[in-house]
């Protein structure tokens, strides 16, 4: 017997596990629903209602000490960043979000989305080679972002080559490296400048709502957000409205290529096109692994997990649970998906989702309406790997 086939091995820096991770996370889920990884010292959930539960329970599972693998330590993350929060100081700062982030400014953007969309397609001539992901599924979230936060159109160029780089991802080190943090710190620069303009000449956008904004505090003092508060919120924007825009669309581009009886469906009925999403999000998630901190021990399917635990919840994988959605590995645009967890559950429920799903909703229809069929050159396409997310960097096509 070959043991190496009969090995059961994951960890989410394996490049050609990352690949195609689907057949050893059906074994996880089948024969380890606690998976224990001893080089990289963290346990993984893999079953839906396992990851669910976790999701329900952030007293228990800490998003404190950071969640990606290579960011988590033994002490709480000081980062101002509201993702790497515990009640209460994330439920103060996630008030916000009903007050700045709000449902009508988010609809507010559904023009500029689509000229942004017929903009970019404007550039795939016909007969020529348009690239779905660099010249489509990633310029569209950091140029929509750049519209909510109100960046002018003269700084945009600049904003957009930050954001890029600040998902730059560096072999060997992933999202931790310097040509990110560089970014990182000039964005946070901006975006201070920005927020200090506001103050003095405020605007409908989403920077001035900010500087408006006020939160109450664990003593009941009301106050304004200060500067840095401010800007790191505004960080978080970026953050949760580019990356998973940019894979589920450059998703869409290869598997509605890989489905063209599905994609036909699609331009011939847009009505279907929100569903659509959902399916992809639930097939491929973009960031199909999240990590949490233990505060306690937990005992689950006979194995206990100690406090202070690394413990990897993985969405990617719950998405394809046969125990919560039949025939899971199969993508059907027509299935009927009452929930997901793509985008998380609870108090750290994706900050982005409602512009993910208007941006990817309306990137599909426009691309449909100008480019019912493609083909893609699946032998080009370039992968992006991470601890934490999943997806492509390069999807070359022409028109079929």
């Amino acid at each position: 017997m070959d043991t190496a086939v009969d090995e059961l091995y994951w960890d989410p820096f394996d490049v050609e596990i990352d690949a195609d991770p689907y057949g050893i996370w059906k074994r996880m889920r089948d024969e380890a629903p606690v998976y224990r990884n001893e080089r990289y010292d963290f346990y993984a959930l893999s079953r839906y209602d396992d990851v669910m539960a976790a999701h329900r329970d952030p007293a228990t599972y800490s998003s404190a000490h950071g969640t990606v693998l290579e960011l988590m330590s033994d002490e709480p993350l000081d980062t101002g960043l509201m993702i790497f929060m515990d009640p209460p100081e994330h439920t103060r700062l996630r008030a916000l979000v009903s007050r700045a982030f709000t449902p009508r400014r988010v609809a507010a953007l559904e023009d500029r989305i689509r000229e942004l969309c017929r903009g970019f397609l404007d550039e795939w001539e016909d007969g020529g080679t348009f690239d779905l992901v660099t010249q489509f599924a990633a310029p569209l979230p950091s140029e929509v972002i750049s519209s909510l936060l109100g960046v002018p159109p003269s700084d945009a160029p600049t904003v957009r080559r930050l954001i890029d780089t600040v998902f730059h991802i560096e072999p060997g080190a992933g999202m931790v490296n310097d040509t990110s943090l560089r970014a990182r710190l000039e964005l946070n620069d901006y975006l201070l400048d920005a927020l200090d303009e506001r103050v003095a000449r405020p605007r409908d956008d989403l920077l001035t709502a900010l500087t408006q904004a006020e939160i109450t505090d664990e003593d009941g003092t009301t106050r304004r957000l200060g500067r840095q508060e401010m800007a790191d919120f505004a960080n978080l924007l970026v953050s949760a409205g580019t990356e998973t825009v940019a894979r589920l669309l450059g998703w869409a581009a290869v598997l509605l290529d890989q489905h063209p009886d599905q994609r036909a469906d699609l331009a011939a009925d847009p009505s279907l096109i929100p569903n659509a999403v959902e399916e992809l999000l639930r097939y491929e998630a973009p960031s199909p692994v999240q990590g949490r901190w233990l505060t306690r021990d937990v005992e689950l399917h006979g194995v206990t997990m100690p406090a202070g635990s690394k413990v990897l919840l993985l969405t990617g994988s719950a998405g394809r649970d046969e125990r919560r959605f039949p025939n899971a590995d199969v993508f059907d645009v027509h299935r009927e998906i009452d929930q997901h967890v793509s985008f998380g559950y609870g108090i750290h429920y994706c900050l982005g989702a409602a512009l993910a799903r208007l941006e990817g909703r309306i990137g599909l229809e426009e691309l449909l309406a100008r480019r019912p069929r493609w083909e893609v050159d699946h032998d080009a396409c370039v992968r992006l790997h991470t601890s934490t997310v999943r997806g492509w960097v390069s999807v070359p096509a022409r028109a079929a």
